[in-house]
């Protein structure tokens, strides 16, 4: 019989996101294949309720040093367009509905061939590199091609979330809102997502879901959305939905259909454990955070999208503390330029102490737990990722925080009153500083790079692409104020 193979990382600072909330100083993790089997302090590991040092592993056991490392969960981001990537910087400055009617629909509109396989790969790519082995795709488009990015999500090992769009029926013309993408509404429909998920959900070893998604209600039949509500009930299917994104949209809600936008919803059958409800900025704070906490539903926090589409800030704090499940997303390129949740963190842990004007409202930990164990509870897979414990999934980034921007953090002095790591996490890292992520037990980055993905290649066809997309729509970039090419 074979030796299993083992990987022990040693000597670093484990951040667990644990029911206890332990941060393990000068720890190790042990894994076989895809699953963590111990984790503890250096030296006091246990491996088959046994004691065990490095001499006692197999002899094919692998041992990485982490010393001065901080280990997290990998983060999981329940808000991301994997197509809008090569949209980045062509819609600046536009509040969200000349965003969306102006620029992002049509441009969407125009993809043609591989350029839903190049975005989604660039996406990924970004995600990847930046910590992010879990996400929720919210609104995966016609023209941007199914298989295109289930293709991506094969080629690069990241756990995947797929929300496939379903229209429930052209956009209501009364409201001054046109959406080219309606050209596609047959390939759009309730049967097309179902017919998806029948095909590939559970793919790749489990790490491929797929999802039905859905835009924000404007003006069509109530019946519609109550059809899309009972098929994922029905079939036990999660669904994701923007919803009262900006404060127009909290009056179709009333003028359309004489609700809340959350009442909307769970008159809809669109609330449940398995809902991902994206925004929320303007609900009804009389009703809706009721009905949040009743139904289970979780709300994506996309903080970055929101300041910069002027749609507001959404009441996070009185979310926490009426009990719903917050997460975290980073929207799209266009949107937020960024598709890096540590510095998604940042922004949700310090946005609401100036809004609130309350310091630490929303805590650094907080803001973490919304990027891990508080978005794995969004896709429902709570028991096997977001958190590292014995058990779960190998899901985690090795982040270096010995660079200048966390100076003068140092591990040797947490325990003596010196800098919380999760603090230098949040607050002084970025994106760039992961140095290695681990996704399903597999490493795809390593000293910062990429594994067994051609990065300059998709850069380059990227360029490509996005020139086309471009001049089949028409859109192309604003330029600032009153600057000059030369």
């Amino acid at each position: 019989m074979s030796t299993p193979s083992l990987t022990l990382y040693t000597n670093g600072t484990i951040i667990t996101i644990n029911p206890r909330r332990e941060i393990i100083l000068n720890g190790s993790i042990l894994i076989e294949g895809s699953r963590i089997i111990a984790i503890g302090k250096t030296g006091s590991l246990y491996y088959h309720d046994k004691p065990i040092s490095h001499f006692s592993l197999p002899a094919n056991t692998t041992i990485v040093d982490l010393t001065g490392k901080v280990v997290i969960p990998g983060l999981i981001n329940t808000h991301a367009h994997l197509a809008q990537s090569l949209l980045r910087g062509l819609a600046e400055d536009l509040p969200l509905h000349s965003w969306l009617c102006d620029a992002i629909w049509p441009l969407e509109a125009s993809y043609k061939g591989d350029d839903g396989y190049i975005a989604a790969m660039l996406t990924i790519v970004e995600m990847l590199k930046s910590g992010t082995t879990c996400f929720l795709e919210a609104m995966l488009t016609h023209r941007s091609g199914w298989e295109n990015v289930v293709r991506a999500v094969e080629e690069t090992g990241i756990r995947a979330c797929l929300g496939k769009l379903v229209k429930a029926q052209e956009t209501n013309p009364q409201l001054n809102i046109s959406d080219p993408r309606d050209k596609d509404l047959s390939n759009m429909s309730v049967s097309a997502a179902l017919a998806a998920h029948a095909s590939h959900h559970g793919a790749f070893n489990d790490c491929l879901h797929v999802w039905l998604a859905t835009g924000t209600p404007r003006g069509s039949p109530f019946s519609s959305h109550s059809a899309i509500g009972a098929a994922c009930r029905a079939h036990d299917i999660g669904l994701t939905m923007h919803c009262a994104e900006a404060a127009r949209d909290l009056e179709i809600y009333r003028s359309q259909y004489s609700c809340s936008p959350l009442q909307f919803c769970q008159e809809a059958q669109l609330t449940s454990p398995k809902t991902v409800l994206a925004h929320v900025v303007h609900p009804d704070l009389s009703t809706d955070l009721d009905i949040l906490r009743r139904t289970g539903t979780t709300v994506s926090h996309n903080p970055s999208s929101n300041c910069k589409l002027a749609s507001g800030i959404a009441p996070i704090p009185e979310m926490l503390r009426a009990g719903v499940n917050v997460s975290l997303g980073t929207d799209g390129g266009p949107c937020n330029n960024s598709y890096d949740m540590i510095r998604e963190m940042h922004l949700a842990s310090i946005l609401h102490s100036a809004t609130h004007q309350t310091a630490g409202i929303v805590s650094a930990y907080d803001a973490l737990c919304m990027a891990t164990i508080n978005g794995a509870r969004a896709l429902g897979l709570e028991s096997e990722v977001g958190s590292l414990e014995v058990g779960k999934k190998v899901d985690f980034v090795v982040v270096d925080a010995c660079g200048v921007g966390c100076a003068p953090w140092d591990v040797e002095q947490v325990a003596e009153g010196g800098v919380d790591p999760i603090t230098a996490l949040v607050h002084g890292c970025t994106g760039r500083d992961v140095e290695r992520v681990v996704v399903d037990g597999v490493v795809r980055v390593e000293n910062g790079e990429l594994v067994g993905i051609d990065e300059r290649g998709i850069l380059e066809a990227a360029r490509r692409a996005v020139r086309g997309i471009r001049d089949r729509s028409g859109v192309k970039a604003r330029k600032i104020g009153e600057t000059k090419y030369l």
